[in-house]
């Protein structure tokens, strides 16, 4: 017997019936599975690259903060902060679908990750974020450079 999330997963696949959807939303209000069906869309559970999932998460937890910034900072850092991590997310989107030249899209985008790490790096320095914040934020931006790397390197390989 498959389990219940298998059984509407496949009744989704197929033919999305009433039931089938009571049962998802079912499982999703009870949180009994770890799948997150929040991506589900008709049927179809859709599967983001990690990097454009970990930006997006990044973008959650930082936007929130920047926009508390002291005034002489929010209008200046801040922004291009958050113009910076808008413009990432933007441009990992578009290289996911890039059919040509998407090494060298990879590549602007390293740059601008670099420049986050160092604009980060001046929160922590005008005293604006806590150690923790800041340590939680380069991890996230290291995860995202690992996965970035990985990519450029996978791309190299590949043209």
């Amino acid at each position: 017997m498959l389990p219940p999330v298998t059984l509407a997963l496949c009744h989704l696949a197929f033919l999305p019936s009433a039931r089938a959807l009571r049962n998802i939303f079912w499982l999703v209000e009870n949180k009994r599975t770890g799948i997150d069906f929040r991506a589900l869309r008709w049927g179809v559970l859709m599967q983001e690259l990690p990097i454009i999932q970990k930006t997006y998460d990044l973008i959650k937890w930082y936007v929130p903060i920047l926009n508390r910034l002291p005034r002489d900072h929010k209008f200046t850092l801040g922004d291009r902060m958050i113009g910076g991590l808008y413009q990432l997310l933007e441009g990992l989107i578009q290289a996911r679908y890039a059919r040509r030249n998407r090494l060298a899209r990879l590549e602007a985008l390293n740059t601008h990750l670099d420049i986050l790490r160092y604009q980060t790096r001046l929160l922590l320095e005008f005293e604006l974020i806590s150690t923790r914040r800041y340590d939680f934020a380069g991890q996230q931006i290291i995860d995202i450079g690992s996965d970035l790397g990985g990519w450029i390197k996978k791309q190299r390989g590949a043209g």
